[in-house]
């Protein structure tokens, strides 16, 4: 086995293994870590003795708890937006190398698996939740921007209407979290395999049997809340902008259920210019390509990191951990459209 930083790889029985190895950050993906995945994965593309690739997590815990923000706070915070704009254009280029993988791509989410660690995860043909998979896109609550893609597969979920995907808009704005029942309904996830089967399913694809293990592990999908709340998600989400959402749930014609109170409260705690932002994002991404997607993430990712809420929410959240952010502006209805529109070079 090759040590490469927090990255170690094997190959055998033509089977090119990941495993990601930072466990006391959450294997959170810093700007080593994912040059070190990218040159495997690049090797392995165009080598033949490799047939598949494998991805796992030496965490109990997690598979992938998103990029190392903290360190493009601090860029940001210094105006350094070279090393911005180099942070998320290595990880976007990670992400569509995995995208656009020839060969069988397979990611293994025995935990939690958020931000960035779904744009390792999901642009891949196969990708396995056990119970213990916890899945989201939480940007929202930090000032940023769903991104590694999402604004490309979050508009592409199931529920799709003629203007936006209501489930994807949904994930997007409030970072709701996921289970592996709602990823399977929904589609980002491919297979269930229960967590005490996880580690026999991956010595089975390890020895070049990995359809084969697939049949054999497999189990049916765990229900899903989510997909119980379809209905509800494409009445609130299903078109209009962010304060037409709001204004859908604080009608009392949709009832005062415990997920319409809940919603509501997310959303108005949340970044009111990063809700914009989101909806703009996912709106332009539900009619673009994916390499448009990460075009105009990169671009959004870096203005973005310069306005006064990404620095508020991510000390908020993972520096001070306080939980309590003084957004700027304050809240929905005093955000100034032109400030969006500037977010996209409008």
């Amino acid at each position: 086995m090759t040590e490469l930083s927090y990255i170690r790889t094997r190959v055998a029985n033509g089977v090119g293994e990941v495993v990601l190895d930072r466990p006391t950050a959450l294997n959170a993906l810093d700007s080593s870590m994912i040059r070190d995945l990218y040159a495997p994965l690049l090797q392995w593309r165009d080598d033949p003795e490799i047939t598949a690739v494998l991805v796992t997590s030496a965490s109990g815990r997690a598979f992938c708890a998103g990029g190392d923000i903290k360190s493009v706070r601090d860029a940001a915070l210094a105006r350094d937006l070279d090393r911005v704009r180099a942070y998320f254009a290595e990880e976007y280029r990670l992400d569509e190398l995995v995208a656009t993988y020839p060969k069988p791509y397979l990611a293994l989410l025995d935990g939690v698996t958020m931000g960035g660690g779904l744009g390792i995860s999901v642009h891949g043909a196969v990708r396995v939740v056990s119970e213990k998979a916890l899945l989201a896109m939480p940007e929202t609550a930090i000032g940023f921007i769903p991104d590694v893609g999402a604004s490309h597969f979050l508009p592409r979920l199931r529920g799709t209407t003629a203007r936006c995907d209501a489930v994807g808009m949904y994930l997007g704005l409030t970072g709701a979290r996921v289970t592996a029942g709602d990823a399977l309904a929904v589609g980002l996830a491919t297979h269930f395999v229960p967590s005490d089967r996880i580690g026999a399913l991956a010595d089975r694809i390890r020895a070049g049997l990995w359809q084969d293990a697939l049949d054999e592990f497999a189990e049916p999908a765990p229900e899903s809340a989510l997909a119980d709340r379809f209905p509800d998600i494409e009445q609130v989400f299903g078109d209009g902008t962010v304060a037409d959402i709001v204004t859908r749930l604080d009608d009392d014609a949709l009832g005062d259920t415990a997920w319409v109170a809940q919603t509501r409260d997310a959303l108005r705690a949340l970044s009111p210019t990063s809700l914009y932002a989101t909806a703009e994002l996912l709106r332009r991404g539900g009619e673009s390509t994916l390499s448009e997607c990460f075009a105009r993430e990169l671009d959004v990712a870096v203005r973005i990191s310069v306005e006064p809420d990404f620095a508020e929410g991510v000390r908020a959240v993972l520096v001070d951990k306080d939980r309590n952010p003084a957004w700027s502006p304050k809240t929905l209805e005093d955000i100034d459209p032109a400030k969006i529109a500037a977010l996209f070079g409008d």
